[in-house]
């Protein structure tokens, strides 16, 4: 709960105990109706100025003096509260939590990213280059804020609570990412996950190598260790720097000048299905390699023979220029992300 939203509950709780402790005390000096007293304690405390209901005893008096007394601090603290909750805008920022909310239940087939540290934010960047619908659930209020500015659908709060995932669109969800730094975390959200969606697929970070097995056992088909990762890189970097310089520079349908690509053959139009890719001749037509194929059972083939005959269930990956890669999907006739 941010700052301005915590100081209103606790002023309208003071106020609250306010307005009971003067009524019972009008009650039980003045011999008060319930109604009488209550009006009797609001326009004390608010100092409004309106008249008795009767005139008071002495005994009266006293205790009108101590609840006004009594109570300036805490209607000053209301009032200041009431104020900064409309003025640093978090009135504004509810009602804009609640209408992304609304465009959240909306939405199928998107990612859901929980945590937007380095590897998070990279998570985000990487698949909204490839076109896809984001959702991020992080914990940092000012954080998700930002990124609400910035026009990314960002949901506040902690992504181990089932009602979180939910408010997400866990049930229509494509795939989800935890990317937290606490491997525990990461293993209760795909706990959660896999429990609500056995088919989802799901993806998490891990900090600790005795973490992996856990969170594959838990679920996840891909654990990834950035560390790890970015410690092959390096060495790479030292073994076989041209080669890697090459595959950095072949991005996943991103901005830069080549990109990869993978095709379904359902995807294809119909009198292409059954064609060979000498048939097909790609790059005569468009300009594009097809550099590796999966077939059905999951056997990846690289630079596979021109003789190739395809099949619906196979994927192709294709490489190109960004360009290249635009005329493919228009030729295929599906949406081009933005390259």
């Amino acid at each position: 709960m941010n700052p301005s939203a915590k100081r209103l509950r606790i002023a309208a709780l003071l106020l609250g105990s306010v307005v009971c402790l003067g009524s019972v005390g009008f009650m039980w000096i003045e011999g008060y109706s319930l109604l009488e007293a209550i009006y009797m304690t609001v326009i004390t405390v608010s100092t409004v100025g309106f008249g008795e209901v009767r005139s008071l005893s002495d005994g009266g008096m006293l205790f009108t003096a101590i609840l006004i007394v009594s109570s300036i601090g805490t209607f000053t603290f209301a009032a200041t509260a009431v104020t900064q909750f409309f003025i640093e805008g978090d009135y504004r920022e509810r009602l804009r939590a609640k209408r992304i909310q609304r465009i959240m239940n909306e939405m199928n087939n998107h990612v859901i990213i929980c945590g937007h540290g380095r590897v998070g934010e990279k998570a985000v960047q990487e698949l909204q280059d490839h076109a896809h619908e984001v959702v991020i659930i992080e914990s940092n209020e000012e954080l998700v804020k930002k990124l609400r500015d910035a026009g990314v659908r960002a949901l506040a709060g902690d992504a181990t609570e089932d009602e979180n995932l939910v408010n997400a669109g866990l049930d229509r969800a494509r795939a989800l990412i935890t990317t937290l730094p606490d491997d525990a975390q990461n293993l209760y959200v795909v706990l959660a996950a896999k429990e609500r969606r056995p088919d989802l697929l799901t993806i998490s970070r891990a900090s600790n190598a005795n973490a992996v097995s856990k969170l594959k056992v838990a679920g996840a088909q891909n654990v990834i260790m950035p560390d790890q990762v970015g410690g092959a890189h390096m060495a790479s970097l030292v073994a076989i720097p041209d080669v890697v310089e090459f595959l950095d520079h072949i991005r996943i349908q991103g901005a830069d000048a080549v990109n990869l690509e993978e095709i379904e053959v359902q995807q294809l139009p119909d009198r292409l299905q059954s064609m060979t890719l000498a048939e097909i001749d790609a790059r005569n037509r468009i300009g594009v390699n097809v550099i590796g194929l999966r077939k059905a059972s999951g056997e990846m083939v690289i630079n596979p023979p021109l003789d190739t005959t395809l099949q619906a269930s196979m994927k192709l990956f294709v490489l190109g220029t960004a360009d290249q890669i635009r005329r493919l999907n228009d030729f295929i006739g599906i949406q081009s992300p933005s390259l």
